[in-house]
């Protein structure tokens, strides 16, 4: 089989634009999912993930659930995708009712060597305008895999288990297929990774539902938006290191200086995030 890069070669999208009114019921819907509180008028951080969806045709999604094809995914063949982290650095946030414009770009494509294979990274740079001023920017990496990965297990060993920290901010949480449903459908995302458990253990060899790695994030920066409520998060440095299953307790950890994870029993991180404050 050709290397990725083969499939990459002359892969350049020109940049998307797109608006969106901020309504306020997508948000609405995600503090209850979040079991939170709604906002009144700013965004909160990364509460711009269910605002400017796309919702392909049916018939060009997947057996996956996930799109196909689309603008900003690579051309790749039995393309495998998983969402591994981003980074965000805020000037002030979207307001509520108001109309906003997002422009993204590829910021970068490379091919890497995996121990279990080729893997494609893909960067995604978007920035996000109200009133015609930059409110903030999102860069987003993904890795894209072509066919089957060798790695997963459906009957690897699963945590029972709260982890024990002793971080001064802690936040026990555990992922149950309704709470991810409401998810996807809040995010327009069909992978069936997230609400399909055969298709899941049978086709993807993972061993229950995957809990979105968004939820992950939102989680951490929830955490420390709750414990430092006086101080604004101008940024967010985020990465997914290992998936989460529906099911299996966490424990979300923090400090006021920022640092954040996402923790299993005995003592596994499988996400992290670097909050600042302004």
């Amino acid at each position: 089989m050709p290397g990725l890069d083969t499939y990459l070669q002359g892969w350049r999208p020109e940049p998307l634009a797109e608006t969106d009114a901020l309504s306020s019921e997508p948000s609405r819907a995600l503090a209850a999912v979040l079991e939170t509180a709604a906002p009144a008028d700013d965004l909160p951080p990364l509460w711009h993930w269910v605002h400017f969806l796309t919702w392909p045709q049916h018939g060009e999604l997947g057996a996956d659930g996930h799109p196909a094809h689309g603008h900003f995914l690579p051309p790749i063949p039995d393309r495998r995708r998983m969402f591994a982290g981003g980074r965000l650095t805020a000037t002030a946030p979207l307001r509520l009712g108001a109309p906003a414009e997002r422009t993204t770009s590829l910021a970068d494509v490379v091919v890497k060597q995996g121990r279990s294979g080729e893997m494609a990274f893909v960067t995604t740079r978007a920035e996000y305008r109200q009133d015609g001023e930059l409110r903030f920017v999102e860069e987003q990496d993904y890795v894209y895999r072509s066919g089957e990965s060798s790695t997963k297990s459906p009957n690897a060993a699963r945590p029972t288990e709260l982890p024990t920290s002793d971080a001064p901010w802690q936040q026990p949480f555990t992922g149950d297929p309704v709470r991810l449903f409401r998810f996807s459908a809040l995010t327009a995302n069909s992978h069936r990774i997230h609400y399909d458990e055969p298709y899941t253990r049978e086709v993807e060899s993972y061993p229950g539902l995957v809990v979105h790695g968004p939820i992950l994030v939102l989680l951490m920066t929830e955490l420390a938006r709750h414990r430092a409520p006086d101080r604004r998060v101008t940024g967010v440095d985020y990465r997914l290191r290992r998936p989460v299953f529906a099911g299996d307790p966490v424990l979300v950890t923090g400090s006021p200086a920022g640092d954040m994870a996402v923790r299993t029993a005995p003592d596994e991180v499988m996400a992290t995030a670097q909050v600042t404050f302004g």
